[in-house]
């Protein structure tokens, strides 16, 4: 039996996950469903952790799109099952517990760069390639990645990106918004980790009620999200680590958390 198509490995309580199918790393039915199982063993092991960092293997690319040749055989009903069965997967890593940041370099097209848009923070090299190529196959991006865009991106700037199917550099990725940092060649793992160690310090459960109310308050009234952010922010007063961040600020020592 061959490497799965999918991975990870847990050290330092970062969970380092690879997107395993070089050299494209084409995200097709086997490899979201291999991304899945990953992110589902990971939610098992979510105390062991603090933050994922997803990468793809090989020197080309951290995922570039689909399995063309698997579009001759779909049908309208086939295409909307996979459709919403991706919507899954990708939301598996959209609201997993802790911070995801994606470690992009090569090609990030498509499905992949629909897959980065699902993290929380993407990290580049300077040589990556961004895109939205599926016009060239007369369809369109499926995998949320129009509708996550519009998180980042001015409506008329996706339309261009979408309508053309051309690539942009990570130069423009960081103007644009759809990337937080550019590093050189062979240095977007390292800076990842750097970041995790920055997070690593402070409140873990500070972290994942600020990513809950993030992700759970950009589509709905603002009454209604400063609602759920009250009361997250008033239940983390309850905790023990909230106490002992307080109580390390006032020491001028460095806080001991415990998740409790």
């Amino acid at each position: 039996m061959g490497e799965k198509l999918a991975d990870y490995e847990i050290k330092d309580r970062t969970a380092i996950v690879t997107i395993n199918h070089p050299p494209m790393n084409a995200l097709d039915v086997a490899t979201k469903e291999a991304i899945g199982e990953v992110f589902a063993e990971l939610d098992a092991r979510r105390r062991e952790v603090r933050a994922v960092i997803l990468h793809g293997a090989g020197e080309k690319a951290f995922a570039a799109g689909a399995d063309i040749k698997a579009f001759l055989e779909l049908t309208p009903d086939v295409a909307k099952r996979r459709i919403s069965r991706s919507h899954q997967i990708y939301g598996m890593v959209e609201n997993f517990e802790w911070p995801v940041i994606a470690a992009i370099h090569g090609f990030c097209l498509g499905g992949g760069l629909e897959l980065a848009l699902c993290c929380d923070i993407r990290y580049a090299e300077e040589t990556a390639k961004f895109g939205f190529p599926e016009v060239n196959l007369s369809v369109f991006p499926g995998n949320g990645g129009m509708q996550r865009s519009l998180y980042h991106l001015p409506i008329g700037k996706l339309k261009e990106l979408v309508y053309s199917g051309e690539m942009i550099d990570a130069a423009e990725a960081l103007c644009l918004g759809l990337i937080e940092k550019i590093t050189p060649p062979g240095k977007v793992m390292e800076a990842a980790l750097e970041l995790v160690a920055k997070m690593m310090g402070k409140g873990p459960l500070g972290i994942v009620a600020a990513k809950k109310v993030m992700n759970r308050t950009r589509n709905i009234p603002l009454n209604y999200g400063l609602e759920l952010e009250s009361d997250l922010w008033a239940n983390l007063t309850g905790t023990e680590d909230m106490k002992e961040g307080a109580r390390a600020f006032i020491e001028k020592r460095k806080p001991q958390y415990k998740c409790q």
